[in-house]
């Protein structure tokens, strides 16, 4: 049964802004039962100008701006390769980092709580986590792009399963990214390296694969995933500047290539920068760049609107979708019907 699914671009959130209201390549975000959205900002390179960068942005759907916490550094609540966001029940916020191989706790206003982790490849132990995310039951799930493996940990990370390895056959990863869990068990994997999505169960049993649909529709380095009720799967389709929408059979449903116009933090910006703002209207944000062939990344550098290294989809339970549109420094939000 083919699903039919419409995406209207809705607005956009955020604009490239080092600290305060905005971003600094927003690589992953959640949303709590209050409707506050966390925007996890990697910021690029470990250089001193960037560390105060690295930070959680809380906003809403309206570009209410709540403040941020977070800064870069090694200390409790600092971050240096911050790489994934996620929300348990209670509406804690954790926060994995790559560099420092640790999960760290934050309540819903950013107050340091707790954190654990350690490197290593025994179990329990991970090495550059990649997405975190959480079941029904409160339990996290992590990738590991340096492991090629999935693991589950109770929230106060206490080791509950792993399975996976390095290889491209089935039941096997190259470097995975994002990972979704449904509430029918089901647990999806972003196979980077080997540009395909894994399905298996919570007990670690692959179940199918998909990604390679056809000439031009194959899904190249995904990134952040996310599922919906009905079984259909959001891709952050980052090596090919896109969000590909699958249904449950790995179908192609939609491709999604950004419309985003500019936003109420960068309009507010322009406004007390009239100089900038007319430089901005004066360039060429949309130019034609299909003649000649061109690389999707090129293209997507070069007009404004499409998205530039999307790294994570999310929804909310209302039916909109929200792309971290990382290299825009941005969010781009859809409406699901």
């Amino acid at each position: 049964m083919t699903t039919t699914k419409t995406f209207t671009y809705s607005h956009t959130i955020g604009f490239l802004a080092a600290t305060g209201r905005g971003f600094t390549n927003p690589v992953d975000l959640a949303i709590n039962s209050e409707g506050v959205i966390y925007v996890l900002n990697r910021a690029g390179p470990e250089t001193t100008v960037r560390l105060p960068s690295k930070r959680v942005t809380m906003c809403n759907l309206d570009e209410e701006w709540f403040g941020d916490f977070g800064t870069g550094g090694q200390g409790d609540g600092e971050f240096w390769w911050p790489s994934s966001i996620a929300i348990d029940s209670q509406d804690r916020v954790y926060v994995a980092d790559e560099a420092l191989q640790r999960i760290t706790i934050f309540d819903s206003e950013g107050k340091f709580l707790d954190k654990w982790g350690s490197k290593g490849s025994a179990d329990g132990q991970f090495e550059y986590p990649s997405c975190i995310a959480f079941d029904a039951d409160d339990n996290l799930w992590l990738t590991e792009s340096y492991n090629h493996r999935v693991q589950k940990f109770t929230k106060g990370g206490e080791f509950v399963a792993a399975w996976g390895q390095r290889g491209s056959g089935p039941g096997q990863f190259e470097g995975p990214w994002g990972i979704a869990l449904t509430d029918s068990e089901d647990v999806y994997i972003s196979d980077w390296g080997n540009d395909r999505i894994q399905r298996y169960t919570t007990d670690g049993v692959l179940v199918e694969e998909f990604g390679a649909l056809s000439e031009g529709d194959a899904v190249h380095r995904p990134a952040g995933l996310t599922v919906d009720g009905e079984g259909n799967i959001y891709v952050a389709d980052w090596g090919n500047e896109r969000v590909k929408v699958l249904g449950p059979d790995g179908s192609l449903i939609a491709t999604l290539r950004g419309e985003s116009v500019d936003s109420k933090w960068a309009a507010d910006y322009f406004a007390v920068n009239p100089e900038e703002g007319q430089l901005r209207s004066e360039a060429a944000l949309f130019p034609d760049l299909d003649p000649p062939v061109r690389r999707n990344r090129e293209i997507s550098a070069g007009v404004e609107g499409f998205f530039w290294g999307p790294s994570a989809v999310k929804l909310d339970g209302e039916g909109r979708l929200y792309v971290a549109d990382t290299l825009r420094h941005r969010l781009q939000v859809y409406q699901v019907n």
